[in-house]
């Protein structure tokens, strides 16, 4: 199984974007130096991720981008796929061409593999992800480590009532 660097940094971006949503727009570049991602990728990933309707933009001073929907609604699997990538175990991308042209002896396997990753993808929501410990632990030290360059409120824990 592969999953790119397209599909990682999208969802940890949509991650991200959940996580700070609740004090308005979230801008790339913040999330560029809390996530380590270049800008210029999060605007291709985020141009996709606007084409399927997962964010929203706000232009103008304060802007940057929301959840089109409650996070609740947006599953990881959905946020791969509108990147256009694919949770693919078969080395012929699902084509059945693995072996000389034709299907090879594990090919059903493999495919049997992606669909049960992408059904695991599509249980979880971004909302689940942020209601675990350990990524609320690892936001908090993201947002403490950058409010001490600069004035920026840090994540305050997130409380179940937050998300509904």
């Amino acid at each position: 199984m592969r999953l790119t660097t397209k599909g990682r940094y999208a969802v940890t971006a949509m991650l991200d974007l959940a996580l700070h949503a609740q004090h308005g727009p979230v801008s790339l570049a913040d999330i560029s130096e809390r996530q380590g991602i270049s800008l210029s990728y999060l605007e291709q990933l985020f141009a996709k991720l606007r084409r399927g309707s997962l964010v929203t933009s706000v232009r103008g001073p304060g802007g940057g981008y929301q959840l089109s929907r409650d996070m609740k609604g947006i599953r990881v699997a959905q946020v791969i796929d509108a990147v256009n990538e694919s949770v693919d175990a078969t080395r012929c991308q699902g084509l059945g061409d693995c072996h000389s042209g034709d299907t090879c002896l594990t090919h059903h396997l493999w495919c049997d593999l992606s669909e049960q990753i992408h059904d695991f993808l599509s249980s979880i929501s971004l909302a689940d992800l942020v209601m675990r410990r350990e990524v609320q632990e690892v936001a908090l030290r993201q947002d403490l480590r950058r409010a001490k360059g600069a004035s920026v409120r840090p994540l305050e824990k997130i409380e179940a009532s937050a998300i509904e």
